[in-house]
């Protein structure tokens, strides 16, 4: 009864580490999925956005325009990752770890030093931890609840334009693309811009509810992605069909991560082991699809086997 009281209690701050978590997935979702590039970029620009809003809250910029620059930045590290990829040759993984390790530089200059905090008594948040269990318009899960559904509207008109299927025809086949006269590399270079972007955006989200931007806070964000990408799919994925429910089910999915990782943690799971744990269920998760498709090829095979025999 005890362990039920205290994963209730931490239940909000769950659902609100979800929430900031599933912007970034979306962001991982443009990529692995819709483009079909993986790209790890994500655990540098992550960080590189949180950096970028915390410095200009600090210097006394407005909340709503810090957000607006640490997207840039992320567009600007995704520019960099995808003009790696197309003009120079680079396979998009080995470009992704190149912008990534740059970018653990970069960070340290921006904050001057690993880690900057914010005084989130005396400063102005868009959202905070504290106010994670007060029934408000900033309590995060309001906020960042909100911030996501108007992503998410603008991400399916997006892809419903002109452009936008020209992105998702350049993750289909690039070949019959081309072929079509579409521009397969600025299409690229653009997937990987709007998906660093989203990850930025998410990295600023976290910076203010954690209230402090660190150097490694990045760290892992590639499989956190994943994960909710994989389970947001297995789970919803003979429901949502519709793309905008697609890009919803990855944020609920990044919001059962957090729910399970902390359901693991209240009952007593070693924390020093969440990064072997997340590594699981994401194999898990990307196992389940191969599985299914042996099990349905094998019974194809005996079904035949039977039709024979008869």
């Amino acid at each position: 009864m005890e362990i039920l009281q205290q994963l209730l209690s931490a239940l909000p701050g769950s659902v609100s580490q979800g929430l900031i978590w599933g912007i970034m997935a979306i962001g991982v979702y443009v990529t692995y999925r819709i483009l079909d590039v993986a790209d790890l970029t994500v655990d540098g620009s992550f960080a590189t956005g949180g950096a970028v809003a915390v410095v200009l809250i600090l210097d006394g910029w407005n909340l709503w325009l810090a957000m607006l620059v640490a997207f840039v930045a992320g567009l600007i590290a995704g520019a960099i990752t995808g003009l790696l990829h197309t003009l120079m040759g680079i396979p998009p993984i080995l470009a992704g770890i190149l912008t990534q390790l740059s970018l653990y530089s970069i960070n340290l200059k921006i904050m001057g030093k690993a880690n900057q905090s914010i005084n989130v008594n005396k400063t102005e948040l868009l959202v905070s931890l504290r106010w994670v269990k007060e029934f408000a318009f900033h309590n995060p899960i309001i906020t960042v609840g909100i911030v996501l559904l108007l992503l998410i509207g603008v991400l399916y008109w997006f892809f419903g334009t002109e452009m936008g299927c020209s992105i998702r025809a350049t993750g289909i086949n690039q070949n019959m693309s081309r072929a079509q006269g579409i521009n397969t590399s600025f299409n690229q270079v653009l997937g990987i811009m709007l998906s660093n972007g989203l990850v930025a955006f998410s990295g600023a989200f976290l910076a203010q509810y954690q209230g402090f931007a660190d150097i490694k806070m990045g760290q892992g964000a590639i499989v956190i992605g994943l994960a909710a990408v994989i389970i947001g799919e297995a789970l919803f994925g003979k429901i949502f069909k519709n793309f905008a429910l697609r890009l919803l089910a990855v944020a609920l999915g990044s919001i059962i991560y957090y729910i399970v990782i902390q359901a693991v943690i209240t009952l007593g799971f070693d924390a020093n082991l969440l990064k072997l744990l997340s590594a699981t269920i994401v194999a898990v998760f990307l196992a389940i699809p191969y599985w299914k498709r042996q099990y349905a090829a094998k019974h194809v095979r005996r079904s035949k086997g039977g039709e024979k025999n008869a």
